[in-house]
C-alpha cells in the first residue's frame, strides 16, 4: 500500500513537471505583460470614502446611553444603530418602550442618543 502511495506521487510530480519551456515562459511572459498593463491607480475607480464623524457625547447623550445599557441590554444584546435604519428604529421603540416600561423622557434620551449616531 505504501509502495503503491510512493510510486503514485512520483509519477506524479514526473508528469506535472514535463512541461515545454515555452508553455511555461509564454505563461508567465503573459502574466508580467498583464500585470505591468493594470496599474491600481490608472482608470480604476475607487470606492466612495465614507464620512466618518465622531459623536460628540453630551449630557443627554451620555443619559440616553446609559438608559440604553441599562434597560436594552437586560433582556438583548446591545445592538449598534447602524444596524437598523432610520425607518426601522421608530417601531422598534413602540415595541421596546412598552416591553421596558420606559417613559417618554426615557425614550426620548434613547432614541435621541440611537439618532445622533445614525
Amino acid at each position: 500500500m505504501k509502495a503503491k502511495y510512493i510510486l503514485g506521487l512520483s509519477l506524479f510530480g514526473v508528469f506535472t513537471s514535463c512541461g515545454t519551456p515555452a508553455a511555461v515562459s509564454s505563461t508567465t511572459t503573459t502574466q508580467i505583460e498583464k500585470e505591468e498593463k493594470i496599474k491600481p491607480t490608472e482608470g480604476v475607480p475607487t470606492a466612495p470614502q465614507r464620512e466618518t464623524r465622531q459623536l460628540v457625547m453630551t449630557k443627554e447623550l451620555t443619559e440616553g446611553k446609559d438608559l440604553y445599557e441599562k434597560y436594552c441590554t437586560s433582556c438583548h444584546r446591545m445592538f449598534e444603530a447602524k444596524e437598523f435604519g432610520k425607518d426601522e428604529w421608530p417601531s422598534i421603540f413602540v415595541q421596546m418602550q412598552e416591553k421596558a416600561h420606559l417613559s417618554n423622557s426615557q425614550m426620548a434620551s434613547i432614541s435621541n442618543y440611537i439618532y445622533a449616531q445614525l
